[in-house]
């Protein structure tokens, strides 16, 4: 294939020319103050950065909503429960919890330690939750599946339904009473 011959005017020059008066339109963007730039642009500029600075201060800033903050602390609990892990699932239990037939937060920690040394495996699977928020107190319900048994497949299960009562303490939801029936 042949390609035609560059013209001389279309081939880089080397040295020095000097420069004819600059007489185009130029963008008021990104270009320094200096002529051709409106008045204002500058400070226009700068408000608008430190906007945008500021709300995303406030939206990185902002805490999590609190229904959503006592659903993850729910799902932290359920998760807690099947790896048998006692002190993750107390941390959300508060000092003044009471259970059926006033059952205290220690009671409580031994009753899952029984039920832990029966199970080798432990399954829990929560229904849909049923919140009302109250202020910083709240009431969750829902059906509780649960399983255990020595092996992979589960030797036994039952169905409870659950009733409980949460207060925020610290910045954080804890569980302040529980209530199961089984239902069948």
């Amino acid at each position: 294939m042949h390609l035609p011959p560059i013209a001389e005017n279309c081939r880089p020059q080397s040295g020095s020319r000097t420069r004819a008066a600059d007489w185009s339109i130029h963008s008021i963007g990104a270009y320094p103050p200096g002529p051709g730039k409106a008045p204002g642009v500058r400070k226009r500029s700068v408000f608008t950065l430190l906007l945008v600075a500021l709300l995303g201060l406030l939206t990185g800033c902002s805490r999590e909503p609190p229904e959503q903050a006592l659903r993850a602390t729910i799902a932290t609990m359920q998760a807690a429960a099947e790896a048998r892990d006692s002190d993750a699932l107390a941390e959300s239990i508060s000092e003044d919890f009471v259970g059926p037939e006033g059952m205290d937060r220690d009671t409580f920690r031994r009753y899952l330690a029984v039920l832990w040394l029966r199970n080798r495996e432990v399954g829990v699977s929560l229904g849909p939750l049923e919140v009302e928020l109250v202020d910083e107190r709240a009431n969750v319900g829902f059906t509780a599946a649960a399983t255990g048994g020595e092996g992979w497949m589960p030797d036994r299960g039952q169905i409870y339904r659950v009733t409980t009562g949460w207060r925020i303490e610290g910045g954080e939801w804890r569980l302040i009473s529980a209530r199961w029936e089984p239902t069948l």
